[in-house]
């Protein structure tokens, strides 16, 4: 029941509004790059460092950034957004509990490795010859 009231429900998307909301907050007052939509996603760019973890933070729809915004960790990053949707304000504590390391992260390996930049991709069989 609780499950059912906190998850792909009015009140996650309720969170997940509010974060976008403080995502907005920090992100377009920071920013000093290109502010752009990409799908749903609202790419800020030019943060300080201190702005964000790795390469950039997802917060609601809002990608957090100085520069990492290739098509690659967009399309990893859309995933996130669609995870904040499902979870709300739930997803900051089952992230952090999903832990740190990327490799091992569910959220991290649902969204795309590869795309998200954390492990290099393979070279298929066809193209090594």
């Amino acid at each position: 029941m609780l499950r059912r009231l906190l998850i792909d429900s009015p009140v996650s998307r309720a969170g997940f509004y509010f974060a976008t909301l403080v995502g907005l907050a920090v992100g377009v007052p920071l920013s000093t790059g290109r502010v752009r939509r990409v799908g749903e996603l609202i790419v800020c760019t030019g943060l300080p460092a201190w702005a964000f973890r790795r390469g950039g933070t997802c917060v609601g729809a809002v990608y957090l950034t100085r520069s990492n915004a290739g098509p690659r960790v967009l399309e990893h990053e859309a995933v996130h957004v669609r995870q904040w949707k499902r979870y709300g304000m739930l997803f900051p504590l089952l992230y952090a509990r999903a832990g740190r390391d990327p490799l091992h992260n569910r959220f991290e390996i649902e969204a795309g490795l590869e795309k998200g930049g954390y492990v290099r991709s393979r070279p298929s069989r066809r193209a090594r010859g």
